[in-house]
């Protein structure tokens, strides 16, 4: 029984995220986490695509790292980022309203094969 490739890519993880960190080369906690935000947005709105739940969704998590960079790095007021996220919220929430943009994505057809009945 082959072991799981679970452990050997913590390991492998964990030991490049401690040598970034020893040398100083790993940014800021909080600049990573409004990075990991900001990229979950994105490929949330790429694998599912445009749907009313990913328009709402996806910016918000885009908005969301980038008010808190703005937050950490530039001292922007936690109660405007508040405010700017409940209005972007509020016109996200009225644009998935429109009829134009689907409840959630079409499935894909699968291929007809001459096995597959």
């Amino acid at each position: 029984m082959k072991p799981g490739i679970i452990q050997p890519i913590l390991l492998i993880t964990l030991g490049a995220l401690w040598l970034l960190k020893s040398s100083a080369m790993l940014p800021e906690t909080s600049t990573l986490l409004a990075l990991l935000l900001a990229a979950a947005g994105l490929v949330l709105l790429l694998l599912d695509g445009v749907t009313k739940s990913t328009i709402v969704s996806s910016p918000l998590l885009i908005y969301s790292g980038a008010a808190l960079y703005l937050y950490d790095h530039y001292l922007v007021r936690f109660s405007h980022t508040i405010a700017i996220g409940m209005m972007l919220l509020g016109i996200l929430l009225l644009v998935a309203r429109s009829d134009r943009i689907p409840d959630r994505r079409l499935p894909r057809r699968r291929k007809e094969t001459p096995y597959s009945k």
